[in-house]
């Protein structure tokens, strides 16, 4: 697949078959993310890769706990909203039960964290795409940045001191008819472009 047809026909995919991820295409994805462009060349984004069905599991029930305990407001943020008010009925799973989950992390005090973060996603999402894998871009982890709790596990597994989690995306066979991700045309409603010649 060219590079601006999986770019242009990367949607998210919130249902997976529970097929593992190949190492070679894992790799690969992880090799388009490390490519990414990064403020300044810095390269401090951190990834943790997660297959482990018992360290989603845990993460999600951690988010569940931290979420439930919220109480969202006119202002929320949306799909924060949902998450918390999906917390509070139970049985919310931020990883969509996917094989694969990244998690993203870089230094807490980096001006330009998120944005590095941003970038190696995008990337992932992209390669993965190219790859007839789905994904979807999570943000759960990145809401509960803060939370000592989920960050204590997160350091078992990795995450460094002064880091946090910035962003993650699930990855793994779409659970569709023929196994590929849809790549139907979706309607935009947004996203404004002005030439100030």
């Amino acid at each position: 697949m060219e590079a601006l047809e999986a770019l242009l026909t990367r949607r998210s995919t919130r249902r997976f078959r529970p097929d593992a991820v190949e190492d070679e295409k894992l790799d690969l994805i992880l090799r388009a993310a490390v490519q990414a462009p990064s403020g300044g060349n810095n390269q401090t984004s951190h990834f943790l890769v997660i297959r482990s069905k018992e360290i989603k599991d845990r993460l999600a029930s951690m988010a569940e706990k931290a979420f439930a305990a919220m109480e969202p407001d006119e202002n929320t943020y949306s799909s924060l909203r949902n998450a918390i008010n999906a917390s509070k009925r139970g049985g919310y799973v931020f990883h969509y039960n996917a094989p694969v989950l990244i998690l993203v992390a870089n230094r807490h005090d980096y001006s330009n964290n998120i944005a590095d973060c941003a970038c190696t996603l995008e990337n992932m999402m992209i390669a993965a795409n190219a790859l007839d894998l789905g994904s979807c871009w999570v943000n759960q982890l990145k809401w509960l940045n803060e939370d000592a709790d989920i960050n204590a596990y997160l350091s078992s597994l990795g995450l460094k001191e002064g880091e946090r989690v910035y962003g993650g995306v699930v990855i793994g066979y779409p659970d569709t008819e023929d196994g590929m991700p849809n790549r139907q045309p979706t309607p935009r409603k947004g996203n404004e472009i002005t030439f100030a010649d």
